[in-house]
């Protein structure tokens, strides 16, 4: 109680957070308690503790607060390269914790940029660091420390002086000159790397040519492009296996039926997409005959059994924990299990026996699992089907394959998946449906289109089943007391938050503070917002707040799919995470050979492991979507397109083409003869005198200018505004805030 008699005001523990990330320094319980607007010292002392207990605050010298990870002032960092925006950053050099680093933004220096110029990736350098709000850093170099070899990845072509290298990373703005005695046997086309030989001196710049890389046996699939080469070397993807492995998938044989439940003569179907290669999943359902559960529903999803083929330590698991996951390319697949699996033993391919790991779920008529039941079964496919045909045949349209499945397999699968819409309605998940890019290619693998993909009810059927198939694997694995590799979705960050928060009250939305989030507060946010002129911008910046979704041993549920247990069980030829969960559940429920391994698994580990693995691949196919989306587009120079901004940065725009959703920039100086400022709350530029605004989400029509295959990159010019004649940037000793340190926006994760 207070003097006067009043309670203290009440208070959250993210208001803490809050408050303690917004200061560049730490600050004492007696700040906190201002800042939060309480006079509750007991309670803001036992919020902070129990903060500091939980990782989110640290205590600095003279009982100072701020947030965990937090750098000391000057520092060793090392540059690793320049951000999807073109900014140079860096990582501390030390960094000896379980988390991600953070990143380090390197300031233009005042003088000429001279210092920035020569730092380039692999250099080390002492530091002053500025804290910004979503823990990332503004660096300003005091002294080079070392630097690192200077090499680049490229594509070799003929010219009259020897030969040219045309980089692959959109930093390297220039080709350099290979010399007739530095071509070391590369041929027009190859990829290679080379050694930079004049980078700092007058004239271009030459490079040595030091490897040619040789990608035999790396995919299956065809395609007679560069660009999934340049990701595999890039991202030092894995993409050759053991001859020991291949003779160990080329020896596999049917699996004996022995004790397995026999499923043959259940109809199970697959659904997938036209181009899919691997069938590891099958769906059957039927209403259900108990008369307790009156309109529910009887649902099977059967998974490929790779438990069986792949043992704990052999081979085959070896090469599958390296990998992670396949990665899929446009033109070819980098599988993590060979082809003799993953397209053999291990597919559920149609009118053929294959063993698998299945489970019956029973559904009452609102959706919700009233019980399940794991068995190792033997499975008949009797179709296989794609997406497209299932969802021509509900729609009244059939074919001579699916007409005499449409009342007795398809109608009951769409039955089952209502009701599982009902209870998804009810659990509200995050609801974010943001466009894909699908890439068609001919039979010699060039660039047909570039689309948006498409999503019809067929697509979400087979999601809806195997997120209730893995909810009832991580249910199990509790049960049976097993080790369990949790798929978790943390709720949204506080520093996220708080741009979330600046961004739509500058766009007169607003998610208040306080409460328990929940997903459907974000819904109900998207709902307002929809068919509004900020609904494309508000969709973008809300799936920037989010967490990244990761594989861990420790269960903090799934925010996005709001639910409280959730793990991968319906894809392991493609996941090791998948196979983990088959083998903890053959274990716990007396299934069979093939189960865990003798030694006990370090799930935080293994969860880590993978999860870099998945990031890895994410980025290196968003990479060669952009160079086949390049590759499309170089032949339509000066066409104009329809798009939408999805990014607004000090140096220029990001925009989506509305037809191929591919990217590219328009660069600000290309912003007619005006002055822009960077507005980082509203994500906008602003023309000083015409007052122009370009903002997040905005359509527009843009020129194309330049699109390069090899770096993926494209470069673009707002419609109708004219050519930059060089004045669109401050005058020398003008202050101008685009050009000025600025903190810095939260960068896109992939959920």
């Amino acid at each position: 109680m207070t003097t006067s008699g009043k309670k203290p005001a009440p208070f959250h523990k993210n208001q803490i957070v809050d408050f303690i990330g917004g200061h560049r320094e730490g600050v004492g319980i007696r700040n906190i308690m201002i800042g939060v607007g309480t006079k509750d010292r007991a309670g803001v002392k036992q919020a902070v503790k129990e903060l500091e207990q939980a990782g989110e605050i640290e205590r600095t010298r003279g009982k100072q607060y701020v947030l965990s990870g937090r750098l000391p002032r000057v520092t060793v960092i090392e540059v690793t390269g320049t951000d999807e925006y073109g900014d140079v950053v860096a990582t501390p050099l030390n960094w000896d914790r379980d988390d991600e680093p953070p990143t380090i933004y390197i300031n233009p220096d005042k003088r000429g940029k001279s210092r920035q110029a020569a730092l380039g990736k692999g250099d080390r350098a002492l530091a002053r660091l500025t804290p910004l709000e979503d823990n990332s850093y503004n660096a300003s170099i005091i002294k080079r420390i070392g630097y690192a070899p200077k090499s680049v990845l490229g594509i070799f072509r003929e010219s009259p002086e020897g030969g040219v290298l045309e980089p692959t990373d959109r930093k390297h703005r220039f080709d350099f000159i290979v010399p007739p005695e530095n071509v070391k046997g590369a041929k027009p086309g190859d990829l290679v790397v080379a050694e930079i030989e004049s980078g700092r001196k007058l004239g271009q710049a030459t490079a040595n040519i030091t490897e040619v890389l040789n990608f035999d046996r790396a995919t299956t699939g065809k395609g007679n492009q560069p660009y999934t080469k340049i990701a595999l070397h890039d991202h030092d993807i894995p993409y050759t296996f053991t001859d020991l492995a291949i003779e160990q998938a080329e020896q596999a044989k049917a699996a004996p039926k022995g004790k397995r439940s026999d499923l043959r003569q259940i109809p199970l179907i697959t659904i997938d997409d036209e181009d899919a290669r691997d069938f590891d999943d099958a769906v059957f359902a039927e209403p259900d005959t108990d008369k307790t559960n009156p309109d529910g529903w009887h649902l099977i999803v059967a998974i490929a059994d790779v438990a069986w083929y792949v043992r704990p330590g052999d081979e085959l698991d070896k090469t599958a924990h390296e990998r992670g996951n396949s990665v899929y390319f446009p033109d070819q697949v980098v599988p993590m299990l060979p082809e003799a699996l993953s397209n053999g033993w291990c597919s559920l391919k149609p009118e053929e026996d294959r063993p698998c790991l299945a489970v019956h779920m029973w559904l009452n008529k609102s959706g919700q699992a009233l019980r399940h039941q794991f068995v190792r079964g033997l499975m008949h496919s009797h179709a296989r089907l794609t997406y497209n045909q299932v969802q021509a045949a509900i729609d009244g349209n059939p074919d001579k394959m699916t007409a005499p499945l449409l009342e007795n397999v398809l109608k009951p699968l769409y039955g089952a998946y209502e009701a599982l819409c009902r209870e998804r309605l009810d659990r509200e998940p995050l609801d974010l449906d943001l466009p894909e890019k699908k890439i068609m290619l001919d039979d010699q693998g060039n660039v047909q289109e570039v689309r948006a993909r498409l999503r019809h009810d067929s697509h979400k059927l087979i999601e809806e089943f195997m997120i209730a198939a893995n909810v009832a694997a991580a249910t199990t694995l509790e049960e049976t007391k097993q080790p369990c590799l949790y798929r978790i979705h943390d709720e949204p960050p506080a520093k996220n938050l708080e741009s979330y928060r600046n961004f739509l009250k500058s766009v007169g939305f607003k998610l208040a503070k306080g409460q328990v989030l929940m997903p459907r507060h974000f819904n109900q946010i998207l709902k307002k917002a929809n068919d509004g002129d900020f609904f494309d911008a508000i969709s973008q910046m809300t799936l920037r707040s989010q967490s990244q979704a990761t594989y861990t041993g420790k269960n903090v549920g799934h925010f996005g799919l709001a639910l409280r247990r959730y793990c991968h069980f319906t894809s392991p030829i493609r996941r090791y995470a998948d196979l983990i969960v088959h083998r903890a559940l053959i274990a716990g429920l007396g299934l069979g050979d093939g189960g865990l391994g003798k030694e006990p698994i370090d799930t935080e580990e293994l969860g880590e492991h993978l999860s870099v693995t998945e990031r890895r691949a994410a980025v290196a196919e968003r990479d060669v979507v952009d160079r086949f989306s390049a590759a499309y587009l170089a032949g339509k120079i000066g066409e104009t397109f329809s798009g939408t901004v999805n990014g607004v940065t000090k140096f220029g725009l990001f925009v989506t083409l509305d037809d191929t959703a591919a990217d590219g920039l328009v660069p600000i100086r290309s912003l007619s003869d005006d002055y822009y400022e960077f507005d980082e709350k509203r994500m906008a530029l602003k023309a000083s005198r015409s007052k122009q605004v370009f903002h997040l989400g905005m359509k527009v029509e843009v020129v194309l200018k330049e699109a390069n295959p090899v770096s993926g990159s494209l470069v673009l010019e707002i419609a109708g505004l004219g050519q930059s004649n060089g004045k669109s940037r401050p005058k020398k000793g003008k202050k101008h805030r685009q050009n000025s340190p600025k903190k810095r926006k939260s960068r896109t994760r992939k959920r």
